[in-house]
């Protein structure tokens, strides 16, 4: 039986904790094989955020003071929340929510979440992402 590091090497995820696989610069949680979020994936409302999730699909976006590719990240989930309707942006401060940031396990920013229309995380990526990256994410969550 291969256990720690021979495991992970082997290619065998590890119990209780997500898989990763990388997207370009980012890091993204797998899914299982239908495609849906794993089982027991967060749920967030509009108090956990501070903002009204949106009608179809929500961008959640963790992001630092000083960190420069959060501003970047702001840059294009804002452009996709104003191309798709139902679509909206919520930029939370690391910083100023830590309960929150424990809570889902936000190691870096930006850590950006999408969320459907029910509140569920559909999708998980950490770093700068790509429109044609967040678009394909939303179409999972719609």
């Amino acid at each position: 039986m291969l256990t720690g590091p021979d495991r992970r090497r082997a290619g065998y995820a590890c119990p209780g904790r997500p898989r990763w696989r990388r997207n370009g610069s980012a890091l993204v949680r797998e899914q299982d094989e239908g495609g849906r979020p794993e089982i027991g994936a967060p749920r967030l409302d509009a108090a956990d955020l501070g903002a009204e999730l949106g009608a179809r699909a929500t961008l959640v976006q963790f992001s630092s003071a000083f960190c420069a590719p959060c501003r970047a990240t702001r840059r294009v989930l804002g452009e996709v929340a104003g191309m798709i309707p139902g679509v909206a942006h919520v930029e939370i401060d690391a910083e100023g929510h830590l309960e929150l940031v424990r809570a889902l396990d936000v190691l870096k920013t930006p850590t950006v979440l999408v969320l459907d229309a029910d509140g569920r995380v559909v999708r998980r990526a950490v770093g700068q992402p790509r429109t044609a990256d967040v678009i394909a994410a939303l179409g999972e969550a719609v």
